[in-house]
């Protein structure tokens, strides 16, 4: 049976939440060697900040060039144009996340338009699970993307940890909730910790013989869990005391405290790879904008927090020489709808913006602006132009060493590396062009039983699809290589029903979409 789809099998016998003890997430199941042969000599680190709610990408990162079709559908939650901060000479920011302009200015910030992912689904809770595992729509996966990395590095775990070699948690989530990202196959890897100052031992029992029962079985895995989570309870609080923070974060952001928290630790020495934060406040139904004030209102607060936040973690890594070893990236379940509410809100949608910070980001704008046309439909959202895979994977390779076969055994076989981490310290990258245009073109458009597509190729492979409004993959079109040169296809809707369809062509790291009309 498949790794894959014996974790499928195991997800409805044994709980995909496990157990939390002092911070140490607890789960029965037997562990599993089937990779090996990771780099974890590097000591590079990835702190994953989870926007809680769907972020708005639309009021994040602003198509310049599409302004007055964003006028035209959602003109009462629209920031004036004079107020947009440009990145580039057609995407801009909102105002709030000043600080990304900034570190973009300084080559130490980066975004992905458009990440989503095929089949999207706009339940917070299962578009979460797809996010944290790294599974298709079509499937539940009982580990977390991070979690499956993790196994192939540490293939006992948590038998034996911590030990004199590894000392430290591989990984920790700010708060009291603990990650889904780092679930492994026997057991999650992200201790947690909202006071690294105040994790208080745990009483382990009185040693002795234990019965040959499954009860004995059960209280030896207690037994050994709470020494696992004393102990890594001591050298967490170690790194705190040895730590430092070179400036003072906002107090009033639980946001900023976590980061505080991060550098702290990494200052302190903890050798922990990967932490996760979260700002929550996200699913902006209603008032994300002030009536009378488009500046104002919940989504703006929101930027502001996680700019003054990542300001203040970034300048803080800076002053203490550590920044080259942290990359960090957010990420959240959904992007919002591209028509506003009457509520000045917006309603779950598709796809939406990552951003990446740190001096070793590619400090580029990738991808190109989605079109906005006055005519979409309520529930359109925007059509997603890089599989949230491809970004992990990416992130894997060039951040932690992984090869890019293995990377397609943790997260898809159709894996595309993307150009997110450029050269800086012990990374290497690749060169990978992004520059050379995509020429899509559908026509006629609209249409009424079908259209021809044509565009140009330069002999690499291409996948290009179909899909519907609301981001559901209709069909493959072509997923395979093509000689270069220019191609024309013939495009059938006659048995779709009438619509707005996305057709999206990728090759490589470089994707266009091109909105169709049915009538």
């Amino acid at each position: 049976m498949k790794r894959r789809n014996f974790l499928k099998a195991a997800a409805g016998t044994a709980a995909s939440a496990p157990f939390v003890l002092n911070g140490m997430p607890l789960q029965t199941l037997a562990q599993t060697a089937l990779f090996s042969g990771i780099d974890t000599e590097n000591d590079n680190i990835l702190v994953l900040i989870q926007l809680q709610g769907g972020n708005d990408g639309l009021n994040t990162i602003i198509p310049l060039d599409q302004y007055a079709g964003l006028a035209a559908v959602r003109s009462n939650i629209m920031i004036p144009e004079s107020t947009v901060i440009p990145l580039t000479d057609t995407v801009g920011v909102h105002p709030g996340l000043s600080t990304l302009h900034a570190l973009f200015d300084d080559g130490k910030a980066g975004v992905v338009q458009a990440v989503g992912y095929p089949n999207q689904n706009r339940s917070h809770f299962r578009s979460m699970d797809i996010w944290t595992s790294g599974s298709p729509a079509e499937e539940t996966w009982a580990d977390g993307w991070l979690g499956r990395y993790l196994d192939t590095c540490f293939t006992t775990y948590p038998e034996g940890y911590p030990n004199t070699e590894h000392p430290h948690p591989f990984a920790i989530t700010m708060g009291g909730n603990v990650s889904e990202t780092c679930q492994g196959w026997a057991a999650n890897y992200c201790m947690t910790v909202g006071d690294p100052f105040s994790l208080t031992p745990l009483l382990e029992g009185e040693p002795g013989a234990l019965p040959a029962t499954p009860y004995g079985d059960e209280l030896a895995f207690l037994r050994q869990s709470i020494a696992q989570a004393n102990a890594y309870g001591e050298v967490i609080t170690e790194a705190a005391n040895n730590g430092t923070n070179r400036i003072v974060y906002p107090e009033d952001s639980s946001l900023a405290r976590q980061l505080r928290n991060v550098a702290l630790l990494i200052s302190g020495g903890l050798q922990t790879k990967i932490y996760v934060v979260s700002l929550g406040g996200f699913d902006t139904h209603a008032d994300q904008v002030l009536e009378d004030a488009p500046l104002g209102g919940d989504h703006a607060q929101l930027l502001k927090q996680l700019s003054a936040a990542v300001r203040s973690f970034q300048l803080d890594l800076e002053r203490q020489g550590l920044e080259e070893r942290v990359v960090s990236m957010t990420f959240s379940e959904f992007g919002r709808r591209i028509r506003s509410n009457a509520s000045r809100g917006t309603d779950h949608g598709t796809a939406s913006p990552m951003l990446l910070f740190g001096p070793c980001v590619n400090p580029q704008v990738l991808g190109e602006n989605p079109e906005i046309d006055s005519h979409l439909g309520n529930s359109e959202g925007i059509p997603m132009q890089f599989d949230f895979r491809d970004v992990y994977g990416s992130i894997l390779v060039d951040w932690f060493g992984v090869e890019d076969s293995l990377v397609r055994s943790l997260l898809y076989q159709d894996f595309t590396y993307l150009p997110v981490i450029r050269n800086c310290a012990d990374v290497a990258t690749s060169t990978v062009d992004t520059q050379t245009a995509i020429v899509l073109e559908a026509f006629p458009n609209p249409c009424r039983s079908g259209f021809t597509l044509e565009f140009i190729t330069l002999g690499e492979h291409l996948r290009l699809s179909l899909f519907d409004a609301l981001s559901a993959e209709v069909r493959v079109l072509a997923n395979k290589p093509l000689p270069a040169g220019r191609h024309r296809l013939q495009v059938d809707l006659s048995r779709l029903p009438a619509s707005a369809y996305f057709v999206r062509l990728q090759m490589g790291p470089r994707v266009q979409t091109q909105r169709v009309v049915k009538l």
